[in-house]
């Protein structure tokens, strides 16, 4: 069964930058487009980042322009560089593939803060 292990996360001020990185057990790269989702306290998970198992990268519209997803295939990592973050960044980070296989695993998360 894959496994997600998701790391990077912090306490960051408006405007700083943090990077994720997630690494998966087992060969998923090859089939599955792999995500960033996150979760913000009394919200729902919400996918914010994609690439697909050619490389095409997709973002949310919230995050476009400040974020970059990016994979080490032979690592079996994905990354999520965040720049210009903002309070409303504030959530636990999870990465998982993209569509979420219903009944599969998520990792523990990251959390990411942005405060003053």
């Amino acid at each position: 069964q894959v496994q997600f292990v998701e790391s990077g996360g912090g306490l960051v001020q408006p405007g700083g930058s943090l990077r994720l990185s997630c690494a998966a057990a087992g060969s998923i790269f090859s089939n599955y487009a792999m995500g960033w989702y996150r979760q913000a306290p009394g919200k729902r998970r919400g996918l914010v980042a994609f690439i697909d198992v050619g490389g095409t990268k997709t973002y949310g519209d919230s995050v476009k322009g400040r974020f970059i997803i990016s994979r080490d295939i032979a690592e079996r990592t994905v990354y999520l560089q965040m720049n210009n973050l903002q309070p409303e960044d504030t959530a636990v980070y999870y990465c998982n593939t993209v569509p979420w296989v219903a009944g599969g695993p998520w990792g523990q998360g990251t959390q990411v803060t942005v405060s003053s």
